[in-house]
């Protein structure tokens, strides 16, 4: 996961670690990159990278270039194989044909676009630089470049959206989408523009009711029309499921490289066999100054013990319609079975009996109804693995 951390403006929503900066000396960026991406790749010794993820920030301002030197370094290292899927996230506002071609040439073969919303007032709501006419553009360019790989990302639940106003951006993107569709509950963020228009009462706050209603009428709408709905804010036909966000899902090991990056993986090549949960420093400035003396900028670092690896199987597993299958359960708990955890008396049988959870032949997993309420199903699950 190579992270770009810049951005030509900051949307009233976001508090991720994005940067607003006059120029950006992207020469030196992407050597740190590939630098990094280098060390932390042998300081994993994995032998193969099934999928590769360009996010932000806003990759799609990076050039072509540096999408390329980051694919190379990462091939000449380890196995990369020809088909892996290699994503790039990106904004309409940077993403003409001309540039896309680029990208394609450089390696990418996915596109992830971030539309939003297909409304222009609820897109300067949110602070975004595109409008609804150049959202279309890049999509269809997109779809030309990467028939059946285009993803679009869309928000409900703004404040003073009604349940109507949804249903319309609903239908708008059903008839411009490809196989893929990232939906997103709009999370009022504290130290954002956003939630503070909020707070002071400028802007109303959406009711939970109806934001759960504009979730089932979305993803009822998405099934209805041949979309599987493989994972809590994700639907595909087709089979054009992400997959390198199966492997967040499924528990596998990942490598984050770039200011404030994520990863998980076991340093074998320290010696350990310990899986550590790691995050790079936030700062780029800081962080390259780190990556050109240490040939990594890691801010922090810590061995995850097997109670935490399993509490991150269940809550991630549990996002996706095939959830936590008894096999990779049984990778990181060879002792204790699912069956053992969730099959006795408790929480989970009572969620069971209430229609919520599956244990069966399969593993564990959400019903429909289920995958819904997740987030209030979890603090029972996790206190039954506790104990």
């Amino acid at each position: 996961y190579p992270q770009w951390p810049y951005c030509r403006k900051r949307c009233s929503y976001c508090n991720f670690n994005t940067y607003v900066v006059p120029a950006v000396d992207e020469v030196a960026v992407r050597a740190c990159l590939v630098r990094e991406a280098l060390t932390l790749l042998r300081l994993s010794r994995l032998h193969s990278v099934t999928s590769v993820f360009f996010g932000g920030g806003t990759p799609s301002l990076a050039s072509p270039r540096t999408v390329a030197a980051v694919l190379e370094a990462v091939a000449g290292a380890v196995h990369l194989p020809a088909g892996a899927e290699v994503t790039l996230e990106a904004n309409p506002s940077s993403t003409s044909t001309s540039r896309l071609a680029g990208f394609r040439a450089a390696g990418v073969n996915r596109l992830s676009i971030g539309v939003q919303s297909l409304d222009d007032a609820e897109l300067r709501l949110l602070g975004r630089e595109h409008t609804v006419e150049e959202a279309r553009k890049a999509v269809e360019a997109a779809r030309g470049l990467f028939p059946g790989r285009t993803s679009i990302d869309l928000l409900f639940g703004l404040p003073g959206q009604s349940r109507d106003a949804w249903a319309q951006r609903l239908e708008a993107a059903l008839g411009l989408c490809d196989d893929h569709i990232s939906l997103y509950q709009l999370t009022l963020e504290r130290g954002t523009a956003l939630a503070a228009q909020v707070r002071r009462r400028a802007l109303p706050a959406p009711p939970q009711d109806l934001v759960a209603d504009m979730y089932e009428t979305a993803r009822t709408a998405l099934v209805a029309t041949g979309f599987r709905h493989y994972e809590v804010s994700n639907f595909a036909r087709k089979g054009a499921l992400s997959t390198h966000n199966l492997s967040y899902w499924r528990a596998d090991q990942y490598i984050g490289v770039g200011p404030g990056a994520h990863g998980r993986f076991a340093p074998r090549g320290e010696g350990s066999h310990s899986r550590e949960a790691r995050v790079q420093i936030l700062e780029p400035v800081a962080w390259m100054r780190e990556v050109q003396s240490q040939g990594h900028g890691t801010r922090s670092r810590m061995v995850l013990s097997p109670l935490e690896q399993l509490e991150e199987v269940l809550t991630l597993g549990l996002r996706t319609d095939e959830g936590v299958t008894h096999e990779r359960w049984g990778h990181f708990s060879p002792q204790l079975s699912l069956q053992d955890v969730f099959g006795a008396p408790g929480e989970a049988q009572a969620l069971q009996q209430q229609g919520w959870l599956l244990l069966d032949g399969g593993g564990l997993r959400c019903t429909w109804a289920g995958l819904a309420v997740l987030d209030s199903l979890l603090p029972d699950l996790l206190w039954q693995l506790q104990r």
